[in-house]
């Protein structure tokens, strides 16, 4: 009958869409384009693969989907940019401060 039985997990995680190339040029010209970049690894979840946000100095944050951590570690040392983990470090104030400036004047942005 089987009424006690674990049920298999299933791949819960969406794979709609791989980091790709064009994700990578995006994140390395942010970089390029801003001070003070930080990256922070986003774990995956049920709805997207591994993500690195970079956040600047003065706030201003880009998202994009990565080859898992370990891709977004080698990205962040490639470019000689600091890298944290989110779960343990917490997203930095400058980065609420800036998301709250955008929402109180979303005409200067």
């Amino acid at each position: 009958m089987g009424l006690f039985r674990r049920r298999k997990q299933t791949g819960a995680v969406s794979r709609g869409r791989p980091a790709d190339r064009a994700d990578l040029d995006h994140l390395e010209n942010f970089v390029r384009t801003r001070r003070g970049v930080e990256a922070y690894i986003e774990p995956r979840t049920t709805v997207t693969e591994t993500t690195v946000i970079l956040i600047a100095d003065d706030g201003e944050w880009t998202r994009r989907r990565v080859d898992g951590p370990e891709g977004a570690r080698r990205f962040a040392h490639r470019l000689a940019i600091p890298v944290y983990d989110v779960r343990l470090m917490g997203y930095p104030q400058r980065m609420r401060d800036y998301n709250e400036r955008r929402k109180r004047r979303p005409e200067l942005f």
